[in-house]
């Protein structure tokens, strides 16, 4: 047996490019993409992103260079997905609420060779590109692509490229670079970009396959799904489902803003079977008006991470006829490390008692070979009663390959043959995993991980504070969201301090990205401290508990979205600016 070896009959780099490939052959005349009146077959699909490719190596795009976009959920972000892989680049998908310092951060970092741009935030392009510019280590600057919108073409540009002028000129018969090594990077994504060290995450074309492959078991993806774009594909790659779709010969809803009109109204118009979300989606689905809803005719799989959704919040929506699956993950596993998978004797159980076990963490996936709670020191696994808690660890293919160009952190995070998750759980009798708290104090508002060092670390510049932590606080709205507590410099002479709640909010919405900015800010003498020094922020986010937000959120009201940075034009003298600079 030892004289068998790998040939091209029985063996093939696992990559999710494949997905596509089948899908242009099995499901060729099935439709792959709505978006408003565009439909795309999974034939034009293949041809365009195998087209998108070619213009790429026209562009001298290479093996390993990274192809960053900023744009929401269109169908240019599903194509790029498989045409970047094609051309041998690894894609970088932008948050699209971090603020011009955040893009401009990710762009040097990545040191990206080809930045595509959605024509509603050229704006904030325009404004990070002009701090790349200024920032005299910057390795180079990215050439520029505006993708205009495909169903109603705006004429925004920047630069002289256009997406879809890109996709036209490409060659879709010309011979594309073969994979050889699953190894490979085939994505590269933040955790925050909001430091001047962010934590590049890369993904291997191996841990992307079979994440994807691992999530359409576990959750049940069957034959032609159609999915409902109501989770950005900027997170984790979409969850993997922007590859997932095609194996399962499914269609992409495509939505521009996650409103609550444009949901209601892509799932009565297309039969949306499943979609993935934040607990915040939930929200804004069960805020909407009676206008702005449309009848749900058959239930709608959905599969949500983030905060753990209230287990109140998970009865109305499954009243409303969407059926929930609660998941957990981190950037560093692909997405979901963690489902929730029910148990057929569950249904038997009261209502708020199967909300409870809903909400809870769940078990791994299956590409992970193993996950555990832990005591970091010790190493020694925690009791399966419920109470003892520990550190999450988890080993497996869908683990990242490390940190981008950050060994020290690599180092840290993947040792003693685990990937240390740094957030704190209890193991059930029953297997299942509950999280109890985050030992990185990460907090997961709407979806979005805030780290409360960088609010801190901006909080810290401003004048007046002298101390300042930030933990998490409920929210009816976000499920949870910043609290600072700030201490202030007295006067000169003595007297009391002049900084307000509000100059410290508005000092905040000036200098961080608006979902960081904190909701509530308290003023204290003297931070809890532990006789060394270290704060004790469990005693804050005791205190944080108590505290209500001061704004209501709306009711009813058709502008209920997710945020996003408008829809303003360029302007004429920042173009030229930009122009002369070659992007």
């Amino acid at each position: 047996m030892d004289r068998l070896q790998k040939c091209p009959a029985n063996y093939v780099a696992l990559s999710p490019v494949a997905f596509l490939e089948r899908a242009a052959g099995v499901y060729a005349d099935r439709t792959s993409v709505v978006y408003q009146r565009t439909r795309f077959t999974w034939k034009q699909t293949y041809e365009r992103c195998r087209r998108l490719a070619s213009s790429l190596r026209m562009l001298n795009i290479s093996k390993n260079d990274v192809v960053s976009v900023l744009a929401p959920n269109v169908p240019a972000m599903i194509e790029m997905h498989f045409a970047v892989p094609m051309a041998g680049a690894v894609l970088n998908t932008i948050n699209t609420r971090l603020d011009s310092k955040n893009v401009a951060t990710i762009l040097k970092h990545s040191e990206s060779k080809v930045f595509f741009v959605d024509y509603q935030y050229v704006p904030l392009a325009v404004d990070a590109l002009k701090l790349l510019m200024a920032d005299p280590d910057t390795p180079h600057m990215p050439l520029v692509v505006v993708i205009d919108d495909v169903d109603a073409p705006t004429g925004t540009r920047l630069g002289e490229l256009e997406y879809e002028q890109l996709v036209a000129s490409g060659n879709p018969t010309q011979e594309l670079p073969q994979l050889e090594d699953e190894w490979d990077p085939i994505a590269l994504n933040y955790t925050s970009g909001t430091t001047s060290a962010p934590k590049g995450v890369v993904y291997s074309h191996r841990g992307a396959y079979l994440s994807t492959i691992s999530l359409l078991l576990q959750w049940g993806v069957g034959s032609e799904p159609v999915y409902l774009w109501s989770l950005p594909m900027f997170h984790c790659n979409g969850w993997t489902f922007t590859w997932g779709v095609a194996a399962r010969g499914g269609v992409n809803v495509c939505i521009r803003n996650t409103s609550a009109v444009e949901m209601y109204q892509a799932i009565a118009d297309h039969r949306v079977t499943h979609m993935c979300c934040a607990p915040i989606v939930f929200t804004i689905l069960l805020e909407a008006g009676l206008s702005e809803r449309r009848p749900i005719a058959s239930p709608v799989q959905v599969l949500t991470g983030g905060a753990p959704p209230p287990a109140p919040l998970l009865e109305k929506i499954e009243r409303m006829g969407f059926k929930v699956t609660h998941a957990y993950g981190l950037t560093e596993a692909t997405g979901p490390a963690l489902v929730c998978e029910w148990r057929s004797e569950w249904d038997q159980r009261p209502s708020e008692e199967r909300a409870r076990l809903k909400a809870r963490q769940g078990i791994s996936v299956l590409t992970l070979a193993d996950v555990d709670v832990k005591n970091a020191k010790t190493m020694a696994s925690v009791p399966r009663d419920g109470r003892s808690v520990g550190e999450i660890v988890l080993r497996g293919s869908s683990i990242m390959k490390g940190y981008f160009k950050n060994t020290k952190d690599t180092a840290e995070a993947l040792r003693d043959g685990w990937f240390f998750t740094g957030d704190v759980a209890v193991v059930h009798p029953d297997g299942y995993l509950e999280i109890k708290d985050r030992s990185k104090d990460v907090i997961i508002s709407g979806g979005e991980n805030i780290s409360s060092v960088e609010v801190e670390t901006v909080l810290y510049k401003h004048p007046m504070v002298v101390e300042a932590a930030v933990v998490a606080m409920p929210h009816p709205r976000w499920g949870e969201t910043p609290c600072a507590f700030v201490t202030l410099k007295k006067k000169c002479g003595g007297g009391d301090n002049t900084a307000t709640e509000e100059d410290i909010i508005t000092y905040c919405r000036a200098n961080m990205s608006r979902f960081m900015v904190p909701k509530k800010v308290v003023f204290v003498e003297e931070l809890p401290k532990t006789s060394t020094g270290k704060i004790q922020k469990f005693q804050l986010r005791e205190v944080a508990k108590r505290l209500k937000v001061a704004e209501r959120p709306p009711h009813g009201s058709s502008k209920t979205h997710l945020p996003n940075h408008g829809t303003r034009q360029v302007e004429p003298q920042q173009e030229q600016v930009l122009a002369m600079s070659r992007l």
